[in-house]
């Protein structure tokens, strides 16, 4: 009898399989003043990869009224609604109620995109709170240049860093440390220094104007070690940031003179572009930077 001869096996071809698209993020923003305001805009335009699903603000109506021409409304809810509608939380608030938001958000296991980094000092144990619960802290580089350098400085040895701040004395009214110390800023006529001490010191004193001391200090050599000038300046129209870094591998300086926004004058007009860039770089395939 004869024998059969064995099928031939056929060989499958791979299959072109379709890459999968990547998950949508959705996006809250906690505090709808102009930097909430300006990140968005700019969402609600389009950002690959993210949606914007809803917005709190101490005065909920008025953030309703200000989403007028949106293509697509998010929701308008109490701040402590946010970590339970979305996997990205914009932090946009006052340093008093920094907390409320960034601890409920952390411990869903959030991202935390954080603009008053001054706060990040009064509350370290966040980071391990973050690594607890698989969540994690997000800081822009705001209103300053060069942290990426200073990070890199990091890597080895820095000696110090220096850090001096020029604003119009408009964006410098009511600070703590002016009000405590009794100096009026109001109608001079000549640059005035009106702080030097360390990045802890100078968050603590300038709540809501050196958020960079406190990114700076973060990225290199602590708060207590990282030196801080703040002047009155009535002679410029922008905030001024000036950063000197001495290490072992480099030693550079820059400066950049922000545009204040109109709505807030104590901030600059990047701070919130940063903010919309951080977020590009969550869901981008090319990162630029570190």
């Amino acid at each position: 009898m004869a024998k059969r001869k064995p099928k031939a096996v056929r060989k499958r071809r791979p299959s072109a399989r379709k890459a999968r698209a990547p998950a949508v993020l959705r996006v809250a923003i906690a505090g709808f003043g102009a930097i909430g305001k300006t990140v968005a805009r700019k969402l609600d335009r389009g950002i690959p990869g993210l949606k914007l699903v809803a917005v709190s603000a101490r005065d909920l109506d008025k953030a309703r009224a200000a989403l007028t021409g949106y293509k697509k409304k998010p929701a308008v809810v109490p701040l402590g609604k946010l970590p339970g509608l979305a996997e990205v939380i914009v932090e946009c608030l006052p340093a008093a109620a920094f907390a409320e938001i960034a601890i409920p958000a952390l411990k869903r296991g959030r991202t935390l995109v954080v603009i008053t980094v001054g706060a990040l000092l009064n509350h370290p144990g966040l980071a391990r709170l973050a690594t607890k619960h698989g969540g994690r802290v997000v800081v822009p580089t705001g209103a300053l240049i060069g942290l990426d350098a200073v990070r890199a400085a990091a890597e080895g040895e820095i000696r110090s860093v220096r850090m001096i701040s020029r604003k119009p004395p408009k964006g410098l009214a009511g600070a703590p440390h002016l009000v405590a110390n009794n100096i009026v800023v109001e109608g001079i006529n000549a640059p005035l220094k009106v702080f030097e001490g360390s990045a802890r010191d100078a968050v603590r004193g300038f709540p809501a104007n050196v958020n960079v001391a406190a990114a700076l200090s973060l990225a290199g050599i602590g708060p207590d070690r990282t030196t801080i000038e703040v002047w009155a300046d009535p002679g410029i129209d922008r905030n001024t940031h000036s950063i000197e870094v001495e290490a072992d591998s480099a030693r550079f300086s820059m400066t950049i003179a922000n545009v204040p926004s109109e709505e807030n004058p104590r901030t600059g007009k990047i701070t919130a572009l940063s903010v919309v860039a951080a977020l590009r770089k969550l869901t981008a395939p090319l990162r630029i930077g570190t």
